[in-house]
């Protein structure tokens, strides 16, 4: 059996006044969607979050992959690492680096976060900021290493983790005085935030924000633990991290961008050619919503959605429904990132699995109402996996 896996990175929302209270799912035109939710046997909204743990990217897309979070996260900035061919040490600590955009202030304490990509800096500008930090920061014991646009590592050998940090995404526009690092690490962590933002003066990435911390992250292999052979296309380091640690194929797309530009189609078609050349299992996972509700653009996060159901779960699942073989097909976000908080929040989420064959010959829209009204609800996101493997209805 075939398993595609439709992750739209942050879809699901609140009402939000612009949309006349509605959700970014309930007025946005995505048909295949509908079609999907409307057919499956299982639609309603599922658990992705554990409870007390943080509402993240890392800790949902492991729960939909099967794993239980509560035993397996061990921070995201360790899962990144490994996507970017960094070697960690047991003894490492690391951290998420972003390239940020502060108020000009004369001390850091004072400024105000006003972008937490620095403008979402092209990769190239910003492995050049990064190897001159590399150079001019008092690293001790240390080494920064660059990623993909403003998403960047440090790590920090020999060390101990516990630091106190927070998601600058969370804190856009706000002053950063009661959220610069506590804990763990936090005086040298600051020390180069500081030292970098004299370094980095003249430029509209004017500092770094410091996140995520994590260590070697364990996964057991995807494999070996479901009996599929998985494939994983994603433009983040995250997700691919994520992957090559469970032993998945990671599948790289030219103009995946992580944004609302990204080319949607190139996904569908590298979907297919997965499948085709013997994956069983494959991931899509798109993070342009997310990206539009971290930047509260309502009609990009619309257009977002709007792409994925007719560039991506369209023709995917056109192709196969005419395969020739059985398969299942999961659609869902991770996790909400409405647009009026701005982050993540660590509600339910709508979700449809349909396998082939599967009539349920409902008319509803695919969105978190429709998906509340039928009363199903499912606690716990691993399940889904279980379920889906399962070759009796």
């Amino acid at each position: 059996m075939k398993i595609i896996v439709f992750l739209g990175d942050g879809m699901a929302d609140l009402p939000h006044p612009t949309l006349g209270n509605r959700t970014p799912l309930d007025v946005s035109a995505h048909p295949h969607m509908d079609a999907l939710a409307s057919a499956a046997a299982l639609f309603g909204m599922v658990q992705t979050i554990p409870e007390d743990m943080p509402a993240g990217s890392d800790v949902a897309n492991l729960a939909v992959l099967g794993y239980d979070p509560a035993r397996r996260y061990t921070g995201r900035s360790s899962l990144e690492a490994v996507s970017m061919g960094i070697e960690l040490a047991e003894t490492d600590v690391c951290y998420r680096c972003n390239l940020v955009t502060f108020s000009e202030t004369d001390n850091l304490e004072d400024a105000i976060l006003l972008d937490y990509s620095a403008g979402e800096i092209p990769t190239e500008e910003a492995h050049a900021l990064i190897a001159k930090l590399a150079v001019g920061l008092p690293l001790q014991n240390a080494d920064l290493h660059a990623g993909i646009s403003y998403r960047n590592c440090l790590v920090l050998h020999n060390a101990q983790g516990g630091a106190d940090l927070t998601p600058p995404h969370d804190i856009t526009g706000q002053p950063v005085r009661e959220y610069l690092p506590k804990g763990t690490n936090a005086e040298i962590l600051l020390s180069y935030m500081q030292a970098a933002r004299a370094l980095l003066s003249e430029h509209p990435a004017n500092g770094i924000w410091f996140w995520g911390e994590g260590k070697k992250p364990r996964l057991p292999n995807f494999r070996e633990t479901f009996g599929l052979r998985g494939a994983m296309i994603s433009a983040i380091d995250l997700l691919h991290g994520i992957a090559l640690c469970a032993g998945m194929e990671r599948i790289r797309v030219p103009g995946a961008t992580g944004d609302y530009h990204t080319d949607y189609a190139a996904k569908a078609r590298a979907a297919i050619a997965a499948l085709q050349n013997g994956a069983d299992y494959v991931y899509i996972h798109v993070e342009a919503a997310d990206e539009c509700g971290h930047r509260r653009q309502v009609r990009e996060k619309c257009y977002a959605i709007e792409q994925i159901d007719a560039k991506i779960v369209g023709p995917v699942m056109a192709w196969l429904q005419n395969c020739g073989e059985d398969f299942a097909a999961l659609l869902l976000p991770d996790h909400p990132t409405p647009l009026s908080l701005g982050t993540h929040s660590a509600a339910p989420v709508p979700f449809a699995l349909y396998k082939k064959g599967d009539n349920a010959a409902r008319h509803i829209r695919y969105c978190e109402q429709s998906a509340e009204k039928t009363g199903l609800f499912i606690a716990n996101a691993p399940d889904l996996m279980q379920i889906m493997i399962r070759q009796e209805d």
